[in-house]
């Protein structure tokens, strides 16, 4: 299985192909992942059944001193990043200190670079916290998951091992007033003896009706890029028809970046 985890608090800087010059921030434990997804594209490999009780996550203060050292020596170093991303070995928000690590971040970053952006990659699963939610109104790019709209799809893809419903989150979304960003990731192949397909024009189209509604800042197209943990189980989708998927996306007015 492969499996891809970062060994830091905070990792990079790295060119990232959605982001640019991407210093990464790791709020999990650097041996394992820890997710309430366990989607079957992961990089990180699978998410672990049981949690290891001799791991702990990073405190904030631990954070937030590892990224003034790292922001400190670009500084002197005059490397700039475009942005500082919260991504890391499985599910940021789920650290119960998130909040309070944003509002720091925030402070640093207007310390030494205050062109630089915040970011959080999320799968949502997290949104019904009210913490989560405000501390994601301050950030300056929210990259939401949304892979598939049916919650068929979306537990053969992302295998939640949380509760998940599509109209509660749809309603979380809209609290964040505008300030996100949609990602969805599509792929083809076979997992468990089924097909795995979230391009059908079923799906896209019901994948539209829900953009047309969230009017999302921008939506982020991509396919997979490194090793599955279902190696050669799981296909890219060739980059003709994400472009194709994302001028439908256009046309309802909306932003579109395509990495294929």
């Amino acid at each position: 299985m492969p499996t891809f985890l970062f060994d830091s608090i905070v990792f990079g800087p790295v060119h990232s192909r959605r982001l640019g010059v991407s210093l990464g921030i790791n709020l999990l434990p650097v041996t394992r992942k820890v997710c309430s997804y366990n989607c079957i594209y992961c990089e990180c490999g699978w998410t672990p059944d049981k949690p290891d009780s001799k791991e702990k996550l990073p405190s904030r203060r631990e954070v937030g001193d590892a990224l003034k050292k790292k922001l400190s020596e670009m500084k002197e170093q005059g490397k700039a990043p475009d942005v500082i991303t919260y991504a890391g070995n499985g599910e940021p928000t789920l650290h119960p200190d998130f909040a309070g690590i944003i509002d720091d971040s925030l402070a640093l970053r207007d310390e030494f670079f205050p062109a630089a952006k915040v970011s959080v990659l999320t799968n949502g699963s997290m949104l019904h916290r009210e913490s989560v939610r405000e501390a994601l109104k301050k950030v300056d790019q929210n990259m939401l998951k949304l892979d598939s709209v049916f919650p068929d799809t979306v537990r053969q893809i992302n295998q939640p091992n949380v509760k998940t419903d599509l109209a509660r989150y749809e309603e979380y979304i809209r609290e964040l007033e505008g300030r996100f960003i949609i990602q969805t990731l599509f792929v083809r192949g076979e997992y468990k003896g089924r097909t795995v397909d979230n391009t059908t024009e079923e799906e896209i189209t019901a994948w539209l009706e829900v953009i047309s509604r969230l009017r999302p800042q921008q939506v982020m197209i991509y396919t997979i890029h490194r090793d599955t943990p279902l190696g050669s189980n799981l296909r890219k989708v060739p980059e003709s028809e994400l472009n194709a998927i994302a001028q439908r996306v256009n046309r309802l007015g909306i932003a579109t970046s395509v990495s294929g």
